[in-house]
């Protein structure tokens, strides 16, 4: 264990996802080796994104604004809104550019061992948006894992009365995967053959 400054910033990369503790403490020593400007140019951009990133107004995906750059498009299909759980969920399906609708983020899975329950997602804010009359379909593209097929469960239940065409994402997508890491072709495949679930 070290002491000081450096043994901040192991702890604190060690707080990152994916970083364990020998990982953390292998880029706290990478930076310390690091040209003063590159480090200082990872601590500026780190600053500028708590600064001015934050979340959409109307669909939670992040945004420089108070909406995001879909919620501001006039040229998006209104009329569908595509659910996911978390913003990287919405750039996968971009890349696919076989969707032109409007998105949902719910900011999260509904995963009682985590104690991440409905009322702990964006699900209130999305039932206030369907009851605009334009929106005539959603679109559940949670993860394909037991967390997101909840979610979609809970969802299309709640959803079930409103009159709203709701369907889910074809397979083509592996069980137990996340979208983020899906390659387009697949996630295409799986945006074209989605099937009605209510």
């Amino acid at each position: 264990m070290y002491e000081g400054p450096i043994q901040n910033l192991i702890d604190e990369l060690g707080r990152l996802p994916g970083v364990g503790p020998k990982s953390a403490q292998r880029i706290a020593f990478h930076l310390l080796q690091s040209d003063r400007d590159d480090v200082f140019r990872l601590a500026d951009a780190l600053r500028e994104v708590t600064e001015k990133v934050r979340f959409c107004e109307i669909c939670f995906n992040i945004a420089e604004e108070a909406t995001c750059r879909v919620c501001r498009d006039p040229r998006r299909d209104q009329s569908v809104v595509c659910v996911v759980e978390e913003s990287k969920d919405v750039q996968a399906i971009e890349r696919t550019r076989e969707f032109r609708g409007l998105y949902h983020v719910l900011g999260g899975a509904i995963s009682p061992i985590d104690n991440v329950g409905p009322e702990d997602l964006h699900i209130a804010e999305l039932l206030r948006r369907l009851s605009a009359p334009v929106i005539t379909e959603v679109i559940l593209a949670t993860d394909p894992n037991l967390e997101g097929e909840a979610t979609a469960t809970y969802l299309s239940r709640l959803l079930a009365n409103t009159g709203i065409t709701v369907s889910r994402l074809a397979s083509g997508l592996p069980v137990g995967g996340d979208l983020e890491y899906a390659d387009e072709v697949t996630l295409g495949r799986a945006f074209s053959g989605r099937r009605a679930v209510v």
